[in-house]
């Protein structure tokens, strides 16, 4: 795979002023303040700063999973912060994939049955999903173990084929909150490189929360956050 990546073109993402702050009066927490970014096209933004910067916040944010107080968050042309929650929820199945710190998967289905589940949700035909399920397997190099279940496959291979279901529907938007937290750090890197490959190899933006410096310089662009704003680009 390419993985110097393709030029940046359009922009996938527009956050424009955006704040959300939790709780009122002296014990509230502003967890984003102002902050506005874009990310284009084929570019992996790493989001980093310390435990309570407002990382996990923003990402949840810019997903659909929560919604701000203030400002604008466009996605794939679709403007979050106006979408009701059907069209959230069709946002969220259809153009965001998610990879998450925990991976998620389910533990009585096999590797392959939990890449289709993305797939079954959104009513693609048997034969369909069972080929796109192997040619994602083979992408992120599991196709030898798309019958083994979670419990049989150690930490990197779990993650591996968390990144494979959030592939299944071909988003537009990756957003993974600390996909190496619970690796090693060899194990970490690989999981960081074929996540770098897979965005410039398939022209997708992905935005992910790290903390781990030898993880934020395989990103083609670092967002800092401190105390909910954005202090370095």
């Amino acid at each position: 795979m390419d993985v110097t990546g393709p030029a940046v073109t359009e922009a996938v993402v527009r956050v424009d002023g955006v704040r959300r702050t939790f709780g009122r009066g002296e014990h509230a927490v502003h967890a984003v303040q102002d902050v506005s970014f874009t990310a284009g096209r084929g570019e992996l933004v790493a989001v980093r700063g310390r435990s309570g910067a407002g990382k996990t916040t923003l990402l949840n944010l810019v997903g659909g999973l929560d919604r701000p107080d203030a400002g604008r968050i466009v996605v794939a042309g679709r403007d979050v912060t106006a979408s009701g929650e059907r069209d959230l929820l069709d946002l969220r199945r259809h153009r965001i994939g998610f990879v998450f710190q925990t991976f998620g998967l389910i533990p009585i289905l096999s590797a392959a049955e939990n890449v289709g589940v993305p797939l079954r949700l959104a009513r693609v035909p048997a034969a369909e999903r069972e080929e796109r399920v192997g040619m994602l397997l083979e992408l992120v190099g599991l196709g030898a173990h798309a019958a083994q279940r979670p419990y049989e496959l150690s930490g990197g291979q779990q993650q591996r084929v968390a990144l494979a279901r959030s592939l299944a529907n071909d988003p537009d938007l990756l957003i993974a909150d600390e996909p190496t937290g619970q690796l090693d750090s060899e194990t970490g890197r690989a999981v960081m490189d074929l996540l770098r490959a897979l965005v410039h190899a398939r022209g997708m933006t992905a935005l992910v929360a790290t903390h781990d410096p030898a993880l934020i310089e395989l990103a083609d662009r670092v967002l800092t956050l401190r105390d909910g704003r954005l202090v370095d680009d």
